[in-house]
């Protein structure tokens, strides 16, 4: 090794170090939190569940619009009429995040009637709840083509207006279950992990865009309709996410410029874990965990 390769190595050593360094002091120091005023945010599956508590959130922390997008005109009637009437202008829309066209339609409309998405929050997702071999084909696809694809075609509808304007966040509403995945949501599991590769990439692919930003969301089960019937084995050592929190922290880490968040905190350990022990050692704290049979008594909507 010659000298100057030598001293690239030790630079780089020492950047790893310095950089380490600052996000734990960072992490242990209050982050500055910037205004969301004059943001206009647009949320995927905003009608229900989490969706709706992010919107309340965005309008609470004083987003300038928000523009819900879903399927189920009821619910996003519903939630638009609720933030309408606590003063936040809302707005919304029928759009299957699923149907590439539909998106890409919309995303126009979007522009002209109400103006241009600084803040988008992929959440729109769905879950089966079968294994791979009592799954039917479509419905897989289904899950594939909103958890995962339909990241793709928002992404792409509203990304360059962002980079032209320097000014954008892409949100995605992810899962733990990601990068540890169980029996029973095969589909779910697996459009996540794809859903966690598009966001790191994309986040990496942004380092180099001034005033644009990513941040993705791994929360652990959560208490919502979709996962209803599912079981924890210890519900008190681990017990089921309120939606208001995570909604509270999904937007705090877009004021803070947070690239990733694991809620609990506790998930990280579970991430580390899964990197260091043998594959037999994973299976026992599944079984220990209940992991294999939380999904028996899933009755959750799809």
């Amino acid at each position: 090794m010659d000298l100057k390769t030598l001293g690239c190595v030790v630079l780089f050593l020492i950047q790893i170090l310095y950089y380490t360094v600052k996000a734990s002091v960072c992490w242990l120091l209050p982050s500055r939190r910037r205004s969301l005023a004059g943001e206009i945010v647009l949320i995927t599956g905003g009608g229900r569940g989490i969706g709706r508590h992010l919107a309340t959130e965005f309008a609470k922390q004083g987003a300038k619009k928000v523009i819900l997008w879903g399927r189920t005109e009821k619910c996003l009637k519903e939630t638009a009429e609720d933030l309408s009437q606590s003063g936040t202008e809302c707005h919304y829309f029928i759009c299957d995040v699923a149907n590439r066209e539909e998106v890409y339609r919309q995303a126009k409309v979007v522009r002209e009637k109400v103006g241009d998405v600084t803040i988008l929050v992929n959440n729109a997702a769905v879950v089966h709840g079968k294994s791979l071999i009592d799954s039917d084909d479509d419905v897989l696809l289904k899950s594939q083509h909103i958890n995962t694809m339909g990241q793709f075609w928002t992404t792409k509808a509203f990304l360059p207006r962002m980079l032209e304007l320097r000014n954008g966040h892409v949100v995605c509403i992810n899962s733990i279950l990601s990068q540890s995945p169980i029996p029973g949501t095969i589909d779910y599991c697996t459009s996540k992990a794809s859903s966690l590769a598009f966001m790191e990439s994309l986040t990496l692919g942004l380092v180099d865009c001034p005033g644009v930003s990513c941040t993705t969301v791994l929360p652990f089960h959560t208490n919502t309709d979709m996962f209803q019937g599912m079981k924890v084995r210890f519900p008190q050592l681990f017990p089921p996410l309120k939606q208001e929190v995570v909604a509270q922290r999904t937007v705090d880490a877009v004021k803070t410029n947070t690239a990733f968040v694991y809620l609990p905190w506790t998930m990280h350990m579970l991430v580390i874990l899964k990197s260091i022990l043998p594959q037999s050692a994973m299976e026992e704290i599944h079984k220990f965990s209940g992991s294999y049979t939380c999904m028996n008594t899933f009755k959750g909507r799809t």
